[in-house]
């Protein structure tokens, strides 16, 4: 998209919000308290398949596009990426969501590239470990 959103993240019109309520839960509980950082290329198909469903996801967790950061991400021929953001977060593999306390801008969870669930589950799943240790 030329406005610096990425494509990827238009939510998933198929997703469905009542098989994962767990996460949207979770997600729904902190969507007021963190700023969803998303590095992802709309060339890369590890993206193309995770993003929209984790953009649905957010949707249905009522995360505001301004809780929201894209950070499109292109590859260098040496399969190094580049782009706004990847230094300073260490960026190596996308699509990588970061979840950070929009106060205190501390990393409350991460996601880099791939899991055995779906990116919104992972994230749901790590920040409510950080919940219950809290």
């Amino acid at each position: 998209m030329s406005d610096g959103r990425l494509a990827t993240m238009e939510p998933d019109p198929v997703w469905d919000a009542d098989s994962y309520e767990e996460t949207v839960e979770t997600l729904r509980a902190l969507a007021e308290d963190v700023v969803v950082k998303v590095w992802g290329g709309d060339w890369c198909r590890d993206c193309r398949s995770q993003l929209p469903a984790f953009g649905a996801a957010l949707r249905a967790a009522g995360v505001s596009e301004d809780r929201i950061e894209h950070y499109p991400t292109e590859k260098e021929d040496d399969g190094s990426k580049t782009g706004p953001g990847v230094e300073e977060y260490g960026i190596e593999y996308i699509p990588t969501v970061a979840v950070v306390d929009s106060e205190t801008g501390e990393e409350l969870a991460r996601f880099v590239e791939d899991a055995e669930v779906p990116v919104a589950v992972a994230l749901a799943d790590e920040l409510e470990d950080i919940e219950t240790t809290a």
